[in-house]
């Protein structure tokens, strides 16, 4: 890599490590609810990764996934102005998967509380409760928590109404025991996946 800027002394063909099989690193811009951002991403012609975390009063980072579907058509819209091509679209949002729902939510909650007021407290928000904890993992909320079933319909129903080309599930959850994370992302990979590659058909 050869790069010179402001922040730090210039590189000149340095190598970056892990080397990467093409050469490249795809590059996605994160987007957590500003249209300001979702312009930027499209006038450098880059991807969006939509940052839909939940557990925050603030209706632009909380709440319903399918909220953001205002940007998604605004970054379609700015992409053919700065005449760029059609460029991908993902989520990225925080889940924990278990054998039922009820498992999934017990476990999942007293590290995402933990999680939720230390970020919170940095941010200004204010402490986090079970019951917005339930919203946001409810069908419509933004942590895809439950079980298998119940995630990868969640997935399919946000990547369909919002056109998207990759889900991200942010999967660590605080101090969640090795054990039970192990757990989610095994069940993740040979339960959710499918499910989801076949209901979105």
């Amino acid at each position: 890599m050869t790069w010179a800027g402001r922040t730090r002394a210039a590189l000149s063909n340095q190598t970056v490590f892990p080397p990467t099989e093409s050469g490249s690193i795809k590059t996605w811009i994160g987007v957590g609810g500003s249209p300001e951002s979702v312009i930027r991403a499209a006038h450098y012609g880059l991807p969006v990764m939509l940052a839909i975390i939940g557990g925050t009063p603030l209706a632009i980072i909380g709440g319903t996934p399918l909220a953001f579907a205002p940007l998604v058509d605004l970054y379609h819209r700015a992409l053919a102005k700065f005449e760029k091509p059609t460029l991908p679209i993902g989520e990225h949002s925080p889940g924990y998967v278990a054998a039922t729902d009820a498992e999934a939510r017990d476990e999942m909650w007293p590290h995402y509380e933990a999680m939720q007021n230390r970020i919170g407290w940095e941010r200004g928000w204010g402490p986090a409760t079970r019951e917005r904890f339930e919203q946001d993992a409810s069908r419509d909320g933004a942590v895809f928590v439950g079980s298998p079933e119940t995630v990868a319909t969640k997935i399919a129903t946000v990547v369909q109404g919002l056109g998207l080309s990759r889900f991200d599930l942010k999967y660590s959850i605080g101090a969640l025991p090795h054990e039970k994370l192990m757990n989610s992302i095994e069940l993740f990979g040979t339960e959710v996946s499918p499910l989801v590659r076949e209901q979105l058909g």
